[in-house]
């Protein structure tokens, strides 16, 4: 490893860098009639490091140092031309001056807006090469989502979100332009300030809660952003290497003000959440086939309801009782509290934020509180050097009860017989009541089941730049994201289920570091404006998981691991490091002509040591042919630039120790079952079944893209569309089968190829402004078509994945059709059941849209946001049971139906009847797919923002009150749950698109106030 980072260093680094510092040498200017010196600095006097000084009118050009001074020989009766990113341009006369102080004005406009890029390089927006969208981090607070992931859904073309359910701190799943890797990671890399961070799914234990865990992107604090930049195309992504192919999401921090005081900022906010729920029937109870069950007595308990009416049955002589289910659920209350300080003075700036998020969820048992705290110093050190340091820190605590068709309360919730009263809890002799058998009532389970999850999480950050020069700046950036995580899972013991309890500790210690050296340097050669980077970055991973157990609780309420009969332990360890090697060279001509060209390098100890180096980079062209239209059509097309390019990047597919067969700890079969050693205290291990393959390579993708972006009528309108093509190769293919005769059963393959096809699209327009009155409107639209074009040698079918599909169908039991495509009906009445399983659903959306309006009106502003998706399957299971206990809606109609269809008998339209109980409760796993199209009124926002002269003789600064909703209208024709947009089992790629008795989402109203003093 050591000697071949050494040789690579050797080989492209160090003449990388020679070429580069000989090509950036200053040359020496001609002799001009008059020296003339100054200083350029922003509005608050900040000098601008690296702005241009041009003389009009002659071949004089230089930039300013880090102090903001240049000095230029030039010719009195020409004129000075200023120039920097982020800044309007200025022209200023010579004549007789020598000495000039000039300032610049940030530059608002959409169109030379600065961006942040990949390593957190700031480039003009009109020069990019690549597909970018950057979004405001006040517009992601008017969401009022406590998690980051959430506040981006449907802003983004080429961006897919999901959220797993409605608990409180639920993870939520991001993909970037669909997914590349078969069974690796496909959601989209965090950055923040320059530094990858963590957002692995957490909190769930093996054997533990069911259901989601948490994200752990949700452990920043929106308040903090100052922006986010999403990198979409593998372009944009180049200088990430092999982590590049997932897409990559820019998070850039707040900094520190202007104001020589300190600036206090105080934001409160109070949410109301409603839970939404599937509509079930209510006019039928407990029993089956019109047969009331009380649910009491032995030979009374049973799971359906399909018994008599409600509004016929009498119990004891009096008519019966209908209780709500959903009674079980409460009101939902999220308050969130933020203080933040800014402050400055001459050398340096401060940001310092604290908040509070508590977040009551709307099922009893779900709680999520995370504290969060955040520091940034900005300073400069003499003439040369400026350095930034920052912490985050989130103290974080989930509590949760199990999901989907676990041991948790929702699984007999949702199905529960609206005749049964759930209370009393207890039997006289103090075991559980239950109207049914094998499941835990949800009311016991408040008490008797419990999933803690506790994180303390640090985000160190120290960056120095060296700026020796005015056309070069050396950084150094170090940054760690480390956090430690403690769950804990209790089930206390349970006869209704022949459960004995059982504990669950687990531990886990996550620590990683990155380090990047990067020299930057720009310079102005006439027309071409030049800027070559290069750098070096080494990045470590470690992970350690340990595990204890405890099985056959003895002791009533002692939920301590030495109350078990049994206990047994586990412990993991991980560890990686990359290296990499990278450099990019952006040339620009004339204003019109951009070129990039990115080159990566990295190093993996986790690949073939005997290829463990591998290139990734990308060529980017733009042209800006807006530059040559005339006076007439400048007037109405204010910006055209077409672009195209070529990348290839990669993906960490490859986990540690994949390349070796470890050994796992035995177990031993018994009469009463398997058992894990030890036994009789003697130890065992031995090799896993499936053979490490040392052979193994990192996945790559290589993406085509080319896009268009204009801007009309004085920036009024701007649209940009991309389209790309991209195909990932060498996808790693665990569990394929290998001859028994090598002594192992599987292993694992480079073997998958995937290709996404899509388009994006972005219309921007502004109707209406005016001093007092603005509108503005947003629509963003993409398409992708996803296929699996290869999964390896003999290998049709993985799980969900299907050569020739698309990625993650919905595979199993299914009818026979009709050539019509209609239902075959037997002589029974009933749907005939193919006896070939097949693909019964796709999971992928047709199309996903959004639509975002926001109006001004003097003190006044109101935003609402639409999200759209068209298409793309769900599996309900929810429905399912609902259809075969006889609680869905659906089954309200009862007695003989005609199950609409083709008689496979005659081959006319099936008339025979059947009764409604039969066949719901034979419908086959087709049945269970439903189409997930919906439409979603996402959020609403209305805020005040009280006048100046009202605060004129108080203490405030600025002052506004808000109420914002969210999910307010959901129109989802096809599906019957509340929400389609769910995933209950996490953030998984095999687990997407399945509704399974997960905490419901929920419709909220948002209360906000905020001031600064």
């Amino acid at each position: 490893m050591a000697q071949s980072v050494k040789s690579a260093v050797s080989r492209c680094f160090v003449p990388l860098c020679v070429v580069c510092f000989l090509a950036l040498f200053p040359r020496v200017a001609s002799a001009q009639k008059r020296a003339v010196t100054g200083t350029v600095a922003d509005s608050s006097g900040m000098p601008v490091i690296g702005a241009t000084v041009r003389e009009k009118g002659g071949k004089a050009v230089t930039t300013c140092g880090a102090d903001g001074t240049f000095k230029l020989t030039v010719d009195e009766k020409n004129s000075l031309l200023i120039s920097s990113i982020g800044f309007l341009n200025a022209e200023v006369a010579i004549g007789s001056r020598t000495t000039f102080a000039i300032t610049l004005i940030s530059n608002t406009s959409a169109l030379n807006a600065v961006v942040v890029t990949a390593l957190g390089v700031k480039r003009e927006k009109r020069n990019l090469t690549f597909s970018s969208q950057q979004l405001n981090g006040e517009e992601l607070l008017k969401t009022k989502e406590p998690n980051l992931v959430n506040t981006l859904a449907g802003k983004v073309p080429g961006i897919q979100i999901t959220s797993s359910s409605g608990n409180a701190g639920a993870s939520s799943r991001i993909v970037i332009r669909g997914n590349s890797s078969p069974t690796g990671e496909n959601q989209a890399l965090f950055v923040i300030d320059g530094v990858p961070v963590d957002n692995t799914e957490t909190g769930n234990i093996s054997g533990g809660a069911a259901g989601s865990g948490v994200n752990r992107i949700a452990d920043i604090d929106p308040a903090i952003i100052e922006n986010v930049n999403i990198l979409k195309g593998a372009a944009a992504t180049a200088l990430y290497g092999s982590s590049g192919a997932r897409g990559v999401v820019l998070i850039t921090t707040k900094n520190g003000g202007v104001d020589k005081k300190p600036v206090f900022n105080f934001s409160s906010d109070a949410s109301f959440e409603h839970p939404l729920l599937p509509e079930r029937q209510t006019m039928y109870g407990q029993g089956t086939k019109g047969i009331f069950y009380n649910g009491e007595d032995a030979d009374q308990k049973t799971s359906l309801s399909w018994g008599p009416r409600m509004d016929t049955l009498k119990v004891n002589g009096q008519p019966a009782r209908t209780y709500n289910p959903y009674d079980f659920f409460r009101t939902g209350i999220t308050t969130n509290n933020t203080i933040s300080a800014s402050g400055s003075n001459n050398n340096s700036n401060y940001f310092l934020s604290y908040s509070y998020l508590n977040q009551k969820g709307v099922m009893p048992g779900n709680d999520f509180k995370r504290h969060s705290f955040f520091a940034k110093y900005n300073s400069k050190i003499g003439k040369y050097v400026s350095t930034t340091f920052q912490l985050g820190y989130s103290n974080s605590d989930q509590d949760r009860l199990p999901e989907g068709a676990s041991n948790g309360p929702l699984f007999v919730l949702l199905v529960q017989p609206v005749s049964w009263n759930p209370y009393p809890v207890f039997q006289s002799n103090g075991s559980q009541r239950g109207y049914r058998n094998s499941r835990n009532m949800p009311l016991w389970t408040l008490d008797n089941i419990s999933n803690d999850s506790k994180v303390n999480r640090f985000l160190p950050v120290f960056t120095t730049n060296i700026a020796p020069t005015s056309w070069l700046t050396i950084t150094e950036r170090l940054g760690a994201d480390i956090y430690t995580e403690s769950d804990k899972y209790i089930e206390h013991p349970s006869p209704q289920i022949g459960l004995t309890g059982q504990i669950r500790n687990q531990n886990v210690n996550f620590q990683q570091f990155n380090n990047d050296l990067i020299v930057n340097a720009t310079k102005t050669f006439g027309k071409f404006n030049v800027n070559l980077l290069l750098g070096n970055n080494i990045y470590t991973t470690y992970n350690q998981y340990m595990n204890i157990n405890s099985t056959g609780l003895n002791i009533t309420d002692f939920n301590n691991l030495s109350s078990g009969t049994t206990i047994t332990g586990t412990e993991n360890h991980t560890q990686l490091r990359k290296v990499g090697f990278y450099s990019q060279a952006n040339i620009e001509y004339n204003r019109f002509l951009n070129l990039s060209l990115t080159g990566r390098y990295d190093g993996s100890s986790v690949l073939n040591p005997d290829k463990n180096f591998y290139p990734y980079g990308s060529a980017a062209a733009s042209f800006i042919f807006s530059e040559f239209l005339g006076p007439k059509a400048s007037s109405v097309i204010n910006f055209g630039k077409v672009r195209l390019s070529y990348a290839t990047v990669g993906n960490d597919g490859v986990g540690a120790y994949a390349l070796s067969t470890p050994y796992i700890q035995a177990g031993r079969n018994t009469n009463a079952g398997y058992f894990l050693f030890p036994f009789q205290g003697q130890q065992g291990f031995l090799l896993t079944s499936a053979l490490g393959n040392p052979t193994l390579i990192n996945e790559r993708l290589n993406e085509y893209e080319a896009g268009l972006e204009m801007r009309f009528l004085k920036d009024r309108i701007s649209f940009e569309g991309s389209y790309f093509s991209r195909r990932s190769r060498n996808g790693l293919i665990p569990g394929s089968q290998i001859s028994n005769a090598t002594g192992f059963s599987n292993t694992t393959f480079n073997s998958a190829e995937i290709s996404n096809k899509g388009i994006e699209l972005l219309l921007g327009a502004t109707p209406v402004k005016s001093k007092d009155f603005s509108w503005n409107i947003t629509l963003n639209f993409s398409k992708i078509k996803n296929k699996v074009l290869t999964l390896g040698p003999g290998i049709g079918q993985l799980g969900r994945l299907i050569k020739g599909e698309p990625y993650n169908i919905f595979y199993g039991a299914r009818y026979k059709r009709a050539d019509n495509g209609e239902l075959l009906i037997d002589a029974s009445g009933l749907p005939v059941v193919d006896p070939q399983q097949g693909i019964v659903g796709d999971i992928n959306p047709d199309w996903l849209a959004g639509l975002d309006n926001s109006f001004r009106y003097k003190q006044f502003s109101l935003s609402f946001f639409f999200d759209m998706k068209k298409g793309g399957d769900v599996q309900n299971d929810v429905e399912a049971a609902g259809l075969y206990y006889g609680t869905s809606k659906e089954t309200t109609t009862r007695g003989k139906i005609v199950i609409k269809g083709i008689s496979e008998v005659d081959g006319k339209s099936n008339n025979v009847e059947v009764d409604a109980q039969t066949y719901y409760q034979t419908r086959q796993y087709e049945s269970t797919i439903q189409d997930g199209t919906y439409i979603k009124l996402r959020n609403v926002s209305l805020s005040y923002f009280l006048p100046a002269s009202f605060l004129a003789k108080t203490p405030f600064k600025s002052a506004s009150l808000a109420v914002a909703g969210r999910n307010l209208w959901i129109y989802s024709p096809h599906f019957t749950g509340a929400d389609p947009e769910v995933s209950s089992y996490g953030t998984g790629n095999s687990s997407q698109g399945i509704y399974a008795f997960s905490t419901p989402t929920a419709r909220s109203i948002n209360f906000s106030l905020k001031f600064s003093f």
